[in-house]
């Protein structure tokens, strides 16, 4: 069985202890691979090795910078099909979707980056005459990234460009259940000439490579997507520190959806926004509210559209739901099917497992696209998130009992409203507590925006010049231009 190795100072290595997890293919439920169980020492000697590239790579030009970076984008671009297949295999994901969207995201985040260090100014601010302020941007030191399992590439070259390029070193830590592709992601790192030391990655549970690295006094940044329980722990950890911290968390997104929006276009992109990757990513909208007059006719199509989607093998061409993570997840979401029904909601399609869709499979981790209806806002159904190819209905009165319902969340991070009303999108987005609002569209993004959360979904903006701004920080210096001071 393949091993997967850690990546420290320019070299793949196994861990210190010698120890190894099972890395499962989700859609067989069998290991694939295994790989590392990291602890401390691992992370010791990827972020000494972050430590003694710092320098060196702080002071390298931007533009030298940039070439390393778009080095690394164009070898992503040349073996873009097997990483596609790696992403596919190690996620359970359709391969279609892998294809056309997790590593070309990977590929643009390398190029966007490379790109935008090459475009940023430096503020200058005379004073009177008499002083010029000169703002700079440095590097903040050892950065630790640590990213989820649902989007692997796609959110971890997120968090490792923008650092990379704005000076800073990085030790990664990827989730131990899809680590397939940050393997060989170092390999390409290695191949594009990327000095030793300057990205380091570390494999392993949170518990043991995890908490080491967000404690380790010598990591001065620490930008982390995943569960909204382990951001809160991670914060606990670094605040005694001063840490500079990213914590992009949970969701329960709301789908707002008026009587007078464009059927057809709600129901093709809401069932899009409640299933892609398996309702598995943060952005899902997993909760739609329709106006009441509309319901009854939403409701009917969207639940045939849910059913009518194809669960099967990720490999196979026409799969349009995969494999649930884990096993353990899987159960996790079943376990909301069960609390939805206690709490009075009728399971409209779904909400069991799915047959294995071929020999290969029979042991994979399949559900059906799951609909519940019939539940109030305040329930726990509608309030927890759960992560997976499940999504509750409900109507809405009027315009304020739709945002009172979208907002009846602990979280805020993405909301989508359909209308055929330019002057009510304004007003309702205006209204949402969500980072993102999308109006008749659902995750059309542009890598130039923030991107976070409100609430309980996180603090701290990715994306773009906020991106630049995290892993870097300002410095004022005033330099005295003539004879006279005035204090």
């Amino acid at each position: 069985m393949p091993r997967i190795q850690n990546y420290i100072g320019g070299e793949s290595c196994d861990p210190v202890s010698s120890s190894w997890l099972d890395d499962v293919d989700p859609a067989v439920g069998l290991p694939y691979a295994r790989v590392p169980d990291s602890d401390e020492r691992d992370v010791a000697e990827a972020v000494a090795a972050a430590e003694r590239a710092f320098p060196g790579w702080a002071a390298t030009p931007a533009a030298e910078r940039s070439r390393h970076l778009l080095a690394i984008a164009a070898l992503l671009e040349r073996d873009l099909d097997p990483l596609a297949v790696a992403e596919c295999v190690d996620t359970g994901k359709p391969l279609a979707l892998s294809r056309s969207l997790d590593i070309p995201r990977a590929i643009a985040n390398f190029r966007f980056f490379a790109t935008a260090i090459l475009h940023t100014a430096t503020e200058a601010h005379e004073t009177d005459g008499v002083a010029l302020n000169v703002t700079l941007r440095t590097p903040r030191g050892v950065a630790a990234c640590i990213s989820p399992w649902n989007l692997p590439l796609y959110l971890l070259t997120w968090k490792i460009a923008p650092a990379l390029a704005t000076g800073n070193t990085v030790v990664a830590k990827p989730s131990e259940l899809t680590p397939m592709t940050a393997y060989r992601l170092s390999a390409l790192c290695r191949e594009a000439g990327l000095p030793p030391g300057v990205l380091n990655i570390v494999h392993g549970l949170g518990s043991r490579a995890g908490v080491p690295l967000v404690e380790h006094p010598r990591v001065a940044a620490i930008s982390f997507t995943g569960g909204t329980a382990t951001g809160a722990d991670i914060a606990r950890r670094a605040a005694p520190a001063f840490k500079k911290l990213s914590l992009e968390l949970g969701g329960k997104n709301p789908t707002l959806i008026f009587a007078d929006a464009d059927l057809d276009e709600a129901v093709a992109t809401s069932a899009r926004a409640a299933f892609s990757n398996q309702g598995q990513i943060c952005l899902c909208g997993s909760r739609i509210l329709v106006e009441e007059s509309a319901y009854p006719a939403f409701l009917e199509r969207f639940v045939a559209s849910a059913r009518a989607l194809r669960v099967g093998d990720p490999l196979e061409p026409g799969t349009d739901q995969g494999a649930i993570v884990s096993r353990s997840h899987l159960e996790k979401v079943l376990s909301y099917v069960d609390l939805a029904r206690s709490e009075g909601g009728t399971i409209a399609c779904g909400g069991e497992p799915a047959d294995p869709p071929n020999e290969r499979c029979r042991g994979g981790f399949f559900l059906r696209p799951t609909v519940v209806t019939g539940l109030p806002p305040s329930c726990r159904t509608n309030r927890e998130e759960v992560f997976g190819p499940f999504v509750t209905v409900a109507p809405f009165r009027d315009e304020d009992d739709a945002v009172a319902q979208a907002n009846a969340v602990d979280y805020g991070l993405a909301a989508t409203v359909f209308t055929g009303r330019l002057d009510r999108a304004h007003r309702v987005a205006a209204r949402i507590q969500a980072g993102t609002v999308w109006v008749n569209c659902w995750m059309l993004r542009d890598l130039r925006v923030p991107f976070g959360g409100m609430k309980a979904s996180g603090v701290g903006r990715e994306g773009g010049v906020d991106a630049l701004r995290f892993f870097t920080e300002p410095k004022n210096v005033c330099i005295r231009i003539s004879g006279e001071h005035r204090p």
